[in-house]
């Protein structure tokens, strides 16, 4: 910024010159009015100050953001007035002096921002003109002190104040300030209506109005509000000033004075309609910026409601409920069967006494039917408006390019839903389908891993005189996977019964796979005779070569009639816990030696322990499971599972199976990590 000085002009000591070179700047009104105020106060013209202030502004704000280029302001006071000179350096006529009413939004904006300056100098100056140079254009305006130099202004520059009738009806400098400052309360909670009603106060007063309203129509449902109101209600016939306000849609609104007319009237409401449409503008972006964050948060929420249900009928009637009544007065979803056709899955309605109706419409077939839309937004994939009874509009569920339905979603009775509100509901579409087909995949894969672990276990268990037998078996907390824990019993060629209990390392298809295996290679071969340590040795090789590296443990039991009433169990442990050999009188210990798990070396050792069952003695086989059950960082464990089968004595086979598999799933609230599996053996002999 550059400034020259000069105290006299033309050798006169009584006048002052100020002349300084500003930016392009939103700074630069303020810098002006400061030159402008020191140069009053060294001529001593206070009483021009008001005045003063108010053109300067208008000029420099109007080159700042019209010329966007720099500017240069002269101030010359002397004792007879003040003249001021703002000179941009860009190209272009001067806006004309008075606008017109326009028909646009865009024009009553630039009619306010372009108009108004040259408006307020023509009013308040006693001379105003302008200047062409090559390098640029310059406007001025002459203040004279009162009394000193109103009688030389020419009539010609006079047209409002003619027209007024007179000084006495023109808005003064003061009343134009207290306009323009106007601004609504930054702390109130919705400062809209009273600053409306202060601004249409100010304007109504300024141009004699005898009443004034504004409405405005937020397009929420409402229809037109009054925002604010002035005197009396217009008479009917009165010719009213209206003025639309310069707002984006859904916003829409209008501002009217019941006023006679005059040539600062329509200009001076004009002024007001765009200083509340600004404010009215700056109310739709923070109410739009509200809606939107809280649409990310109503979406984020409703993906973590969907993401965590994985049962097909669950989601589907969760939709709906996420829509109701927050998107919609109805939804219903629609799901594809195998031939094509829709089925009603789900719906609710805002109001549950008209449900019942709601059904009986989605269900009314015909072209002209709901059923007809629903069919051809499936089948078109795009959005389907819907139309009486139940108005609103139907889009298409798709995941992974899969058809699945549609969602059909009924708008409030004063509410038309506004394009945030589709694209929240088309979001909602897309969330809703794909959290149906995973879904559905979660509902396929465990109804594949229960088909295939049903495989791996023996339906039942064969009923034989004097041996009782029972098992439990809990899957792991996730029923999509397929355990590695699986049980059997197998009838023996010399007409013992052969017990096999084991657990294959890991889960999933490929553990599957290998118990599979296990279970076909003991049948085969117990079915050919061998013995059990040959048995054992020829499935470690089978897992060995073919295993993938998964290893098995197991435990073989041959149990056949012995002495007198007892039974005689032939016990093998590959790598397996011990089992616990529960006495009919009382007490518990454990039975049997430890030897090598299945498929990890070439050679192993199962050593053989012989054991007599008494009558109503039992043996308890079970998996790691069971053991390490976990509560925190307390296991289950071997003591405590001897502890508990110990007051089971003398129960039958299944009531001690049932009850430890009872005590074991008690033991933690925490879903079991994994499978757990108990096989009770027992002499039933009287």
């Amino acid at each position: 910024m550059s400034a020259e000085v000069g105290p006299a002009m033309n050798g006169r000591s009584d006048e002052h010159i100020r002349r300084v070179r500003l930016p392009a700047d939103r700074r630069t009104p303020a810098a002006a009015r400061a030159l402008v105020r020191s140069v009053l106060a060294e001529a001593d013209l206070h009483e021009l100050l008001n005045e003063a202030l108010l053109l300067t502004t208008e000029l420099t704000t109007n080159a700042v953001e019209h010329a966007r280029t720099e500017l240069d302001i002269e101030v010359e006071a002397d004792p007879a007035g003040l003249t001021v000179t703002v000179t941009d350096f860009a190209s272009g006529p001067v806006d004309e002096l008075l606008v017109g009413v326009r028909n646009t939004t865009s024009d009553i904006t630039e009619v306010a921002e372009r108009g108004r300056g040259l408006l307020l100098v023509d009013h308040f100056a006693s001379r105003w003109g302008t200047t062409y140079l090559p390098t640029g254009k310059g406007v001025w305006f002459r203040l004279d002190r009162p009394g000193v130099g109103a009688a030389t202004r020419p009539a010609a520059m006079t047209p409002a104040t003619q027209a007024a009738g007179g000084d006495g009806g023109t808005p003064s400098a003061a009343a134009m300030s207290e306009l323009m400052q106007t601004t609504p309360d930054p702390y109130a909670d919705d400062p809209l209506p009273e600053f409306a009603a202060g601004l249409l106060t100010r304007v109504a007063e300024m141009v004699g109005a005898a009443g004034g309203v504004v409405r405005l129509d937020r397009g929420d449902g409402q229809g037109s509000q009054v925002l604010a109101r002035y005197g009396r209600q217009p008479r009917e016939g009165n010719e009213l000033l209206r003025v639309p306000l310069a707002v984006h849609r859904p916003y829409a609104g209008e501002l009217e004075l019941d006023a006679a007319p005059s040539a600062y009237a329509r200009p001076l409401a004009v002024l007001a309609g765009e200083r509340l449409s600004l404010h009215l503008e700056n109310d739709r972006l923070r109410r739009a910026d509200v809606r939107r964050s809280a649409w990310l948060t109503f979406l984020a929420e409703a993906s973590e409601l969907l993401a965590q249900s994985l049962d097909v009928e669950l989601t589907m009637a969760l939709v709906p409920q996420l829509v109701v009544p927050r998107l919609g007065q109805w939804c219903a979803v629609h799901t594809t069967d195998e031939w094509g056709r829709l089925r009603l899955a789900a719906a609710s309605h805002a109001d549950e006494a008209v449900l019942p109706q709601l059904h009986r419409v989605l269900q009314e077939t015909g072209p002209d039917s709901i059923q007809a839309r629903l069919r051809e937004a499936s089948r078109s994939a795009t959005q389907v408006p819907l139309g009486a009874p139940m108005e609103g509009f139907a889009v298409p569920l798709i995941a992974r390019g899969q058809r699945l339905g549609t969602l059909a979603v009924g708008r409030h009775q004063r509410h038309r839903h506004d394009p945030d509100e589709v694209s929240v509901l088309e979001d909602v579409a897309r969330r809703a389908a794909l959290a149906i087909e995973n879904a559905r995949i979660h509902a396929e894969r465990r109804r594949v891993a229960q088909t295939l672990q049903q495989s791996l276990l023996p339906p039942v268990l064969p009923v034989v005189e004097g041996i009782g037998f029972a098992a439990e078996y809990v899957p792991t907390g996730d029923d999509a996977e397929v355990g590695g824990d699986f049980y059997d019993v197998v009838p023996l060629p010399d007409g013992r019964w052969l017990v096999v209990i084991g657990d294959v390392s890991g889960k999933g298809v490929q553990a599957a796979a290998v118990t599979g295996l296990v279970r076909d290679v003991i049948r085969v071969l117990v079915g050919d005779g061998k013995p059990l340590p040959e048995v054992l040795g020829r499935l470690n090789e089978t897992l060995v070569e073919r295993g993938g590296g998964r290893y098995c443990t197991l435990a073989l039991a041959a149990v056949g009639p012995g002495d007198g009433d007892q039974l005689d169990v032939s016990l093998h442990l590959a790598g397996h816990d011990r089992p616990v050999l529960l006495h009919g009188g009382g007490g518990a210990d454990f039975v049997g030696t430890g030897g090598t798990a299945l498929g990890l070396l070439d050679a192993i050792a199962t050593p053989t322990a012989e054991i007599a069952l008494k009558p109503r003695d039992a043996l308890i086989f079970y998996t790691d499971g069971v053991t390490e059950r976990r509560r925190g960082r307390e296991l289950f464990g071997t003591d405590r599972l001897r502890e508990s089968a110990a007051p089971l004595a003398g129960y039958s086979a299944d009531v001690v199976a049932a009850r430890l598999r009872a005590t074991a799933i008690a033991f933690s609230v925490e879903p079991p990590r994994d499978d757990i599996a108990v096989l009770v053996l027992r002499n039933d002999a009287l």
